[in-house]
């Protein structure tokens, strides 16, 4: 029997970052909801692009193929859509096989407020004012930067990276180091190396995908020469003797990443270019950035460095 959704892990996804929604968008825009409307039905068949988080949902979904049994993963799609412009989403969902059934329609309501009904660890979508109000309200979300979408079929491994302060752990450290020196911020780490972080907006998500790679720990016991659906790595801009309250607070929690790296202020785009994540979170908007613009990055716009900041509210 598979979980109730109250035991699996749920990622919410806008159809903004699940499809390229660019034409239409662009339609509702430059002529109003009526004409997005009827664009929508005439292209009702017309398959959508994939978008940039669509690598990362088509990999997730994967995993309950590992575990068929229990199918400890789900999505859902929130949307501001109707359900009647919705249709076209569902048809392209159907033409890539992807095995979600779920979903709100909200008509140009923003669709936050129901995360908890849905038990979802995390929304993504490409509107950032949505995001905000998820983030503000104490949700886990993420806005969809714009990238190239490389979907390589051949390569089912899904990679995940995470930034640590202001993601995984909470914004504490990077409040010491906005308000004096890099040296006091490594005063103030040393000083409380021993001391985990509360947790950050990610940190029930990043909790729950270390449960089941443990559970890939017990199919690897049972066949050493089972492959791994999950990859979990650590780009952090931290660095000695910073390094130590990370794993002081990762092993108070009982997680671990497969993969940690301490930059010291490198740019991270060095090192993403070869882990190639399919998905890669970070609340600094600078490290959001690569010179190839292929690399599928989400901001998570949570505490001190968010303070400031306008936003935009695309259609979704």
């Amino acid at each position: 029997m598979s979980y109730p959704i109250e035991q699996k892990l749920v990622i919410a996804v806008s159809s903004s970052a699940l499809f390229n929604l660019n034409e239409s968008h662009q339609v509702f825009l430059e002529q109003g909801p009526i004409a997005y409307k009827r664009f929508q039905e005439q292209h009702l068949n017309d398959v959508l692009d994939k978008g940039v988080a669509f690598p990362f949902i088509r990999r997730f979904l994967k995993i309950n193929e590992q575990f068929p049994g229990e199918q400890p993963v789900e999505v859902i799609l929130l949307s501001r859509n109707s359900a009647a412009t919705g249709k076209r989403v569902f048809r392209s969902i159907e033409h890539y096989g992807l095995n979600i059934c779920r979903a709100a329609f909200l008509e140009g309501k923003s669709p936050y407020e129901y995360l908890p009904a849905f038990n979802a660890s995390l929304f993504l979508s490409a509107n950032p004012v949505d995001v905000k109000k998820a983030i503000d309200a104490g949700y886990p979300a993420g806005t969809v930067q714009p990238s190239a979408v490389n979907d390589d079929l051949q390569d089912d491994e899904l990679r995940i990276a995470f930034d640590f302060d202001g993601v995984i752990a909470d914004d504490e450290s990077e409040t010491i180091y906005k308000q004096g020196e890099l040296s006091a911020f490594h005063d103030y780490e040393v000083q409380n190396s021993q001391i985990p972080h509360q947790p950050g907006p990610l940190a029930p998500l990043f909790t729950q995908i270390s449960n089941l790679q443990k559970l890939e720990d017990a199919l690897v016991d049972q066949d050493p020469d089972y492959q791994r659906a999950l990859r979990t790595m650590i780009v952090t801009a931290r660095s000695a003797p910073a390094h130590e309250r990370v794993v002081t607070t990762l092993e108070h929690w009982g997680v671990s990443a497969n993969e940690t790296f301490f930059l010291g202020g490198m740019k991270k785009e060095r090192v993403l270019a070869t882990l190639r994540p399919h998905i890669f979170f970070d609340d600094q908007r600078t490290h959001l950035e690569s010179k190839a613009g292929d690399i599928p990055m989400v901001h998570i716009p949570f505490g001190i460095s968010n303070q400031e900041g306008s936003f935009t509210n695309p259609a979704d």
